[in-house]
């Protein structure tokens, strides 16, 4: 098999090579190459010691010399190089105590994670396959390198890792394999919210999010989003809905493009209606205000997993607003633009459009229709340009200021009260009609 390394890769390997060390491109790279993805990174695993690789070229960054990584910087481009090691003892289900520098690659690849991980290539040798990673790719399989339960005790995170390469690669996970992550799943509690974050949001944005059902089946979720092993287990009995709210999640996560905010919004919608589900006469289930108890949830979740204030911000939004049911009038568009920002608005409607095809098809085509002619009004306005907030006003704060209002709430309350009337009717939006209204709304 000959794989195509881009240009500063082979370099690097050729100079190493030319001081007499071995060197391949090793992991997840040579995985992606296979498969004929796009690799996001190249890492280089050498026999030279990491002092040996910085002597080798001009511009390197210690990255973490005591576990033999050097980062090697060619022009705006970095490239980790790590000499061949073994890990020692793990004590904290993370980090190993100390590693041992090895001459051979053999024993470097032998502890890592997944078979279709611990594959390396250079062009002088080929692929090195010692695990039968290529056999597990043939057979869309993720198996552990060696004894699951060892692998998954070194890093619990491989745990969580496990199903997002199955989810991202369309692959299934070997029965043994899926067994030590059964027993070993509540080991997760020891891996920090950060880790966990990242490999549930790849889990997300992937090809197949609803993989999310196995984390559950296999015990992960109980661990790491609890919140979603309760909507599991919560039905809705309703005209509406079919399945559990689990279920309902799982079909609506596959109905949003992969990106983080959308994914994150359709995971986290409905988790509250396990809080507030009450049954009335008939057996019917009813969820109140879970809009708003969701969007609490959802604040809670993500400031858990350490996510950054922008998309919590967006979420928490999209989650308040998932269920609210628009008239398709400019008027009532206008309004909502308005209070959720241009930016979300189209969100808003793929959220919108994802609740409606994950339900019963009760009604779902007069809905789609609906939903379809918000979206028109929407482009309508955006193409006449509409007023919708207050920085778009004819008027600012200092015009109004020119008129005798003083700086303070009142001057803001005032600017919102034209922004109200224009809303209602973008003619209004003129400096002449809205510093004459101004003057009739009283001072405070």
């Amino acid at each position: 098999m000959r794989l195509k390394l881009p240009p500063k890769v082979q370099y690097i390997i050729e100079k190493l090579n030319g001081a007499g060390f071995e060197a391949y491109a090793v992991g997840g790279c040579v995985r992606d190459s296979i498969l004929g993805r796009e690799p996001d990174d190249w890492d280089i695993t050498t026999s030279a010691k990491p002092l040996q690789v910085k002597e080798l070229f001009a511009r390197t960054v210690d990255t973490g010399l005591q576990h033999g990584t050097v980062t090697v910087l060619l022009d705006k481009d970095s490239y980790e190089v790590t000499t061949y090691r073994i890990d020692g003892e793990y004590l904290d289900g993370r980090h190993p105590r100390q590693v041992e520098f090895t001459s051979r690659l053999e024993e470097d690849l032998q502890r890592r994670d997944f078979t279709i991980n611990a594959m390396a290539y250079s062009r002088e040798t080929g692929l090195v396959d010692c695990f039968q990673g290529m056999k597990d790719m043939q057979l869309h399989r993720v198996r552990c390198v060696g004894e699951p339960r060892e692998r998954f005790s070194e890093d619990a995170l491989r745990i969580l890792r496990a199903v997002r390469f199955a989810a991202q690669l369309g692959f299934g996970i070997e029965e043994r394999t899926r067994e030590a992550i059964r027993q070993l799943a509540p080991t997760l509690e020891k891996i920090s919210a950060e880790r966990i974050r990242v490999e549930l949001n790849k889990l997300l944005i992937s090809p197949r999010p609803q993989l999310l059902r196995e984390a559950w089946e296999l015990g992960i979720t109980a661990v790491v989003l609890p919140e979603f092993d309760r909507a599991m287990d919560t039905p809705q009995n309703v005209p509406e809905h079919f399945c559990t709210v689990g279920e309902h999640t799982l079909r609506a996560l596959e109905l949003v493009e992969a990106a983080p905010v959308l994914r994150w919004t359709m995971l986290l919608h409905d988790l509250a209606k396990p809080q507030v589900r009450t049954t009335g006469l008939g057996g019917i289930d009813y969820f109140p205000h879970h809009q708003e108890k969701g969007e609490q949830l959802a604040v809670e979740v993500l400031r858990r997993l350490r996510f950054d204030n922008e998309t919590v911000r967006r979420v928490r939004l999209l989650v308040r607003w998932h269920d609210v049911i628009l008239e398709p009038q400019a008027e009532a568009v206008r309004r909502a633009v308005s209070q959720l920002g241009r930016e979300l608005f189209p969100l808003y409607l793929q959220v919108r459009r994802a609740d409606i095809l994950a339900q019963r098809p009760l009604r779902r085509q007069e809905k789609l229709s609906e939903l379809a002619r918000v979206e028109e009004i929407f482009a309508q306005i955006l193409e006449r340009g509409d007023c919708l907030a207050v920085k778009e006003l004819a008027v600012n704060g200092k015009d109004l200021m020119a008129l005798g209002l003083k700086p303070g709430p009142g001057l803001g309350e005032t600017l919102e009260r034209l922004l109200d009337l224009v809303l209602e009717d973008p003619q209004r939006n003129t400096r002449e009609y809205l510093l004459k209204t101004a003057r009739d709304i009283p001072i405070r």
